[in-house]
């Protein structure tokens, strides 16, 4: 039995919204993830069944690895098409804001969606969702990812026969791509009473994990050599490590999308070490992911160091500076985390 984490008039409210929309938009934030597309393609796969009109919308690229996922050839790319997405925007009816609490997190496509006129509903599990922003705010940190939402949400509004193999292959790479293939945020057993049902629909669990985590290139395994070797920085003090990624050294080894994904984990391995942190120079800013083990809150460290936040093992933040800077501001903000280190683990 799964319970009913999602208030009853939400689920009625977001019934009504889809029922009297034809066009609809799903967006996600800026540098999508497993967790936004298997959200946003989730929905779109269900709302296909319902013959409406849905598309997907996402700021920038996905990333390679996951552009196997069933509908990833219909997603629209703002920077890349921009004429075309503001068009769609402008004319729907309904909006999905999915896997983002603030309009800020569009990046770029923020203007069009905040000004289109369509109803907009949120769905998401960060902390402190923009109560201004959209019309239905369905927010619940507690979830492990969006993606489960999307699917309590499709049960409760009494359409699990419409879940079919697109659907539930998209919900599940969300589910578990946030969760670290479930090594964090997973160790409740509804996540494993959701797998089941969409291992019964047709989800093939094996076959997903190699097609997101097994299929990188030749130069992406060196990078990641490089980034062990050369790179990585351990405080032993801090119970923390670092990497930092330029972008010379990213074109060194012809960097493509997506070639850094999980590079921010490999220090976790390390008996010592229960905080990692990943910066990488994109244009204009330094993108910080953070990871953490127990209770090292990364979702407040990114708070206060990096202006970013997320989930207490998972979390990210920016940084408008130079790497150097951006490294520094890490170092000092160490010694303020210090109480939460694990005194267990010399």
């Amino acid at each position: 039995m799964i319970s009913k984490v999602i208030a009853e008039e939400l689920i009625h409210k977001v019934k009504r919204e889809i029922e009297d929309a034809e066009k609809i938009v799903m967006v996600s934030h800026f540098g999508p993830d497993g967790d936004s597309l298997g959200a946003s393609l989730g929905m779109w796969h269900f709302l296909m069944t319902l013959e409406k009109a849905p598309t997907v919308i996402v700021p920038t690229p996905p990333p390679n690895f996951l552009m196997w996922m069933p509908g990833a050839d219909k997603i629209l790319v703002y920077v890349l098409q921009k004429k075309e997405a503001d068009k769609i925007i402008e004319a729907a009816d309904l909006i999905f804001a999915l896997d983002f609490n603030t309009p800020s997190r569009l990046a770029m496509m923020e203007e069009a969606v905040v000004a289109s006129k369509a109803r907009k509903v949120m769905i998401d599990h960060h902390l402190n969702p923009d109560k201004d922003f959209t019309d239905v705010i369905i927010s619940y940190p507690q979830i492990s990812s969006t993606s489960e939402l999307i699917f309590r949400l499709i049960c409760r509004m009494g359409h699990f026969s419409d879940i079919n193999l697109g659907c539930a292959e998209s919900i599940y790479t969300g589910m578990m791509t946030d969760t670290g293939g479930f090594t964090f945020n997973s160790n409740h057993e509804e996540i494993y009473s959701i797998i089941h049902e969409l291992i019964k629909i047709g989800v093939d669990k094996d076959i997903i994990y190699r097609k997101v985590y097994d299929t990188f290139s030749e130069q992406r395994m060196r990078l990641q050599g490089y980034c062990i070797y050369k790179k990585m920085k351990v405080y032993p003090e801090y119970q923390a490590a670092l990497i930092t990624l330029t972008r010379e050294e990213m074109e060194e080894f012809q960097y493509e999308n997506g070639d850094a994904e999980g590079f921010v984990n490999i220090p976790l391995s390390i008996r010592e070490v229960i905080f990692s942190v990943l910066m990488r120079e994109d244009p204009g800013k330094i993108k910080v992911s953070l990871r953490s083990q127990g209770t090292f809150p990364a979702n407040k460290f990114a708070e206060e160091i990096f202006n970013g936040g997320g989930h207490l093992n998972a979390s990210g933040g920016e940084s408008y500076t130079t790497m150097e800077e951006a490294v520094r501001k890490f170092e000092e903000g160490l010694p303020r985390f210090k109480e939460f280190l694990n005194p267990l683990v010399p």
